[in-house]
């Protein structure tokens, strides 16, 4: 009851609602995903399994196929979903949750997977824009109890490849090569880089080794060993990851394949773009992540009603 945590949660709501604004008015529509599913959601080891009346199952880890199937299968082209995301990951970490609310998009390319990044753009700014002016006194609650500095954030969303800000992080004196994946220490000490350098807290990069990105993750043309994917980062940790994904249906066995995936646990899916499917990309947000760092929160939790980590599942 402390104006603090009203206010956040207040703040957490204004997040989900201009999400959807902005959204909608790009012509967006709202789905609904399935949360039990057969498998795996993509093809890892860190989902809840469950007895499905006498079949394996498992808590989806992500909308993604379904989604997928909605913009790039289904004639939508353009949708959003909102809900529970399960990672049965044991992380006590201060950032980690087991269930969080995932702000999902999906949208047909028309000529280059830029369109997208540029709707994150435009999104992410409409958000922070939203916040500032419409929570101000909630804002002033939550510093009153949670002293944080305000999120610095340019006019367009400052851009890097991965290759460069690995670069940033060696000109610094980190070992990082281009094609490992970043660990938790190096994204937020290239924050750090960032901050300085550029003056602003959020940005995001392009390119990403593909080795470390999901199955169904389009390669890039001009670099096999690369891939047409991002992140975008918020005082130094991940907020969203997304990519353009694969359409083609012998594309999309082979990189299962490359993931061990049994191709029967994702027939359906690859079913689905064999009758015709557009190129395709989005992404997936974390809201309880992105209000934790925009309000410089210590941790996750103050931005979960109901935290579910591996050590909480009641109330």
């Amino acid at each position: 009851r402390t104006p603090a945590n009203q206010a956040i949660f207040r703040i957490e709501s204004m997040v989900g609602c201009l999400f959807r604004e902005c959204l909608i008015k790009k012509g967006f529509i709202e789905i609904h995903t399935p949360k039990l599913i057969g498998g795996a959601s993509e093809g890892g080891a860190d989902v809840f399994t469950l007895d499905y009346f006498g079949q394996p199952a498992c808590l989806s880890q992500s909308p993604q196929l379904h989604k997928q199937m909605a913009a790039a299968c289904s004639g939508f082209e353009k949708v959003f979903t909102t809900g529970p995301v399960f990672r049965a990951e044991n992380s006590n970490t201060r950032r980690h949750l087991c269930e969080f609310t995932g702000l999902d998009l999906e949208m047909v390319i028309q000529e280059h997977y830029d369109e997208v990044l540029q709707v994150y753009n435009d999104l992410f700014i409409y958000i922070f824009d939203g916040i500032n002016e419409r929570c101000k006194e909630e804002l002033e609650r939550v510093r009153e109890q949670h002293p944080y500095e305000n999120l610095q954030y340019l006019r367009p969303t400052l851009k890097l490849t991965y290759a460069e800000g690995c670069k940033l992080l060696r000109e610094a004196g980190v070992d990082q090569d281009d094609l490992e994946d970043l660990s938790t220490e190096n994204e937020k000490k290239l924050g750090d880089i960032v901050k300085e350098k550029y003056k602003t807290d959020f940005f995001f990069m392009d390119k990403y080794p593909l080795a470390v990105r999901p199955f169904y993750t389009m390669p890039d043309p001009n670099n096999p060993k690369l891939s047409n994917s991002y992140d975008f980062f918020i005082r130094g940790q991940e907020i969203l990851s997304g990519a353009q994904r694969v359409h083609e249906p012998d594309l999309i066995e082979e990189r299962a394949k490359a993931w061990d995936i049994d191709l029967k646990d994702i027939a359906s899916y690859v079913d689905s773009f064999r009758h015709g499917a557009l190129p395709h990309g989005g992404g997936g947000i974390g809201l309880e992540r992105v209000v934790m760092l925009f309000l410089g929160l210590p941790n996750i939790r103050k931005a979960s009603w109901f935290p579910r980590d591996p050590k909480r599942i009641t109330p």
